[in-house]
């Protein structure tokens, strides 16, 4: 890196926000690859992405020792410190004998950090201050789900999480017309969406108590989904059929085969 930035144009150029995105397609890409696994290579991409992302944090680093902020030594000792800060169930004398505990102390001790930070600046600090406001909507409920929990505020039982994921389902049927079986119609569009707002809420929730990722379970779907669409297009094409000539019936057809690969 330290050749590079000398010698090179391109990474001479490049500043902490011109990277940014780049960073945020390299995740996707790791994303990627550790969801391919049907792809014999995945390991290896596993491990050419992480490389990546690797050289981005290297990247940035490098920049920052440009103007003596901090270097790739300072960011490593940093975590590290964290790292033996918030366990101390492990580095201490506290006592965590569960997955569910060690969370819960790690977000206590996160919050305690926010709250004692900036020196002894009087400013109260919520516990979500810390989630991404650019995070995708799915992946965020998630970490707020999860760092409520950190503090004790969750639901006792899964049963009375699916209990709400019922009344959420009603409560958005209070703004749909269904009398019109083949066209359900929304009588009023903000109060629908913020009903579908909270229903995905409580789904994302559920999913949680039964130890599902949702985030991990929807892109499965996704995939799926395209795979057997592109099935569904190569034999409809095979036989000489074109997508938008064909009745649903007939594309339910091919999908049905899909199914059974």
């Amino acid at each position: 890196m330290d050749d590079l930035r000398q010698n090179c144009p391109w990474d001479k150029k490049q500043t902490l926000e011109s990277l940014r995105y780049l960073t945020i397609e390299e995740v996707y890409e790791l994303s990627d690859a550790i969801l391919s696994k049907d792809n014999p290579n995945t390991k290896q991409e596993i491990k050419k992405e992480l490389g990546d992302l690797i050289l981005h944090i290297v990247f940035y680093a490098k920049i920052a020792s440009e103007t003596n902020d901090f270097d790739i030594t300072d960011v490593l000792n940093s975590v590290c410190e964290k790292l033996i800060h918030r366990h101390p169930h492990i580095y201490s004398n506290i006592i965590a004998e569960t997955e569910t505990e060690v969370k819960q102390n790690w977000e206590r001790i996160k919050l305690q950090e926010k709250s004692s930070s900036n020196n002894s600046v009087s400013k109260n600090k919520s516990l979500f201050e810390g989630v991404p406001k650019s995070m995708p909507a799915l992946v965020k409920a998630i970490r707020i789900q999860e760092k409520a929990r950190g503090v004790g505020f969750d639901w006792d039982k899964a049963s009375d999480v699916w209990e709400k994921v019922k009344e959420e389902e009603a409560e958005l049927f209070e703004h749909i017309n269904t009398s019109d079986e083949t066209k359900h119609k929304v009588s009023n569009q903000e109060e629908a969406e913020n009903e579908f707002g909270d229903l995905l809420f409580s789904m994302i929730n559920y999913a949680r108590f039964l130890g599902i990722n949702p985030e991990n379970a929807l892109e499965k779907t996704n995939r799926k989904f395209i795979s057997r669409f592109e099935f569904l297009e190569t034999e409809a094409h095979k036989d000489g059929k074109k997508l938008e000539n064909m009745t649903l019936a007939e594309m339910e057809n091919y999908w049905q085969k899909a199914k059974k690969i």
